[in-house]
């Protein structure tokens, strides 16, 4: 049986040759080692074994560069340990990407809440609308969709500012009827509510 440096030089010239069975020589030699520094290093098993099978590739790639095996253990150990805290780099950052992502989202959880029911409320709205009768649909698109003042609104339409507020508490009526026909939850109801009072 030959020395084990012999062995490993041997291997090592292999290597640089492009030998396949040197790289699993180093491979088994190694790899037990390897993961359990990258996983000291880490905390992640899984991730770990990725970590060092790239450093055996990367082994592989650069194999006419190594003189002999304590070079070939050395490149394996600090790729390794350049691997996990790259590694490491990376999470730190996503982490913090993550965490000012989540903050972002609970700071303006409620503004795009608000968006999202305005935009829920119009489109339903715009359908029911047009359900309305002649009358509660005119006076109703002009003071909710045109913004008119309800004194505007009797001008235009030659009639007395009570009978346009009949017709709009008519319309919100009709509306909300219809709301509650179709299952609309209690919480849109108050949306639906809330942007009407407006």
């Amino acid at each position: 049986m030959e020395p084990a440096d012999n062995s490993e030089t041997r291997y090592a010239d292999d290597l640089r040759r492009g030998d396949h069975t040197a790289l699993t020589f180093f491979f088994k030699k190694h790899h037990q080692s390897l993961c359990y520094l990258a996983t000291k290093l880490i905390q992640d098993t899984a991730q770990a074994e990725d970590i060092v099978a790239d450093c055996f590739i990367k082994l592989w790639n650069r194999r006419e560069h190594f003189a002999d095996a304590e070079k070939i253990k050395a490149f394996l150990f600090i790729a390794c340990r350049n691997n996990c805290l790259n590694y490491l780099r990376d999470l730190q950052r996503k982490t913090a990407a993550q965490a000012l992502y989540l903050h972002q989202l609970e700071v303006n959880s409620s503004e795009i809440l608000y968006e999202v029911i305005d935009t829920e409320v119009i489109s339903l709205l715009a359908r029911e609308i047009e359900e309305l009768p002649d009358k509660c649909r005119e006076v109703f698109k002009l003071l909710y969709i045109k913004g008119k003042k309800t004194d505007e609104v009797a001008r235009e339409l030659q009639l007395n500012v009570q009978t346009v507020r009949n017709h709009k508490t008519r319309a919100i009526e009709l509306l909300k009827a219809q709301f509650l026909k179709k299952g609309i939850s209690s919480a849109f109801q108050l949306a639906l509510l809330l942007y009407l009072d407006k």
